[in-house]
């Protein structure tokens, strides 16, 4: 069993104030030339999470449109957090990129990806039980649903990409 009195380092996502973040797309690290994005769909602590329908069905097309777009050889991955109110973007930098013209690509993708799954006919890719360890918990209307409030979150202002307020860490 872990020693629980042992003082360990709070990771950086533990030191945004969750109090003060507002939906919206953010660096959240990098490491290397692996750039992580915090893609804020909610309100922490609010009380309007997406529920795990939504939730999962978002995440497949989300994760195929990305991959399959104009970042799509750059993208390392796409999953919802466990808080429910967003999913973390892992894309890797080119060598050379600026961080301006990697945000405003990675932007750019993402808008394309929500306008897609808004668009999207037909079923939610991997809805098949050899694809999905949950393939009956999908629903194409929820994901769309959810594309188009946070393409209307990232269109209502300009992203900075920076964290609003940041507690320093431990």
């Amino acid at each position: 069993m872990p020693d629980t009195k042992k003082i360990t380092p709070r990771i950086m996502s533990f030191a945004v104030d969750h109090d003060c973040l507002t939906p919206g797309i953010y660096v959240s690290r990098v490491d290397g030339d692996a750039v992580t994005y915090d893609l804020r769909m909610r309100r922490p602590n609010a009380g309007d999470y997406m529920t795990p329908l939504a939730m999962h069905s978002l995440e497949h097309m989300l994760a195929t449109y990305m991959r399959s777009g104009s970042l799509g050889g750059c993208v390392i991955y796409v999953g919802p957090m466990g808080c429910r109110t967003g999913f973390y973007l892992i894309v890797r930098q080119a060598a050379g990129e600026d961080t301006d013209t990697l945000n405003a690509s990675v932007l750019a993708a993402l808008r394309e990806a929500l306008a897609d799954i808004t668009a999207h006919t037909g079923a939610v890719p991997g809805a098949h039980r050899r694809e999905c360890g949950n393939y009956r918990c999908l629903s194409l209307a929820a994901a769309k649903a959810e594309a188009e409030k946070y393409l209307a979150v990232l269109d209502s202002r300009p992203q900075t990409f920076i964290y609003e307020k940041q507690e320093k860490g431990i």
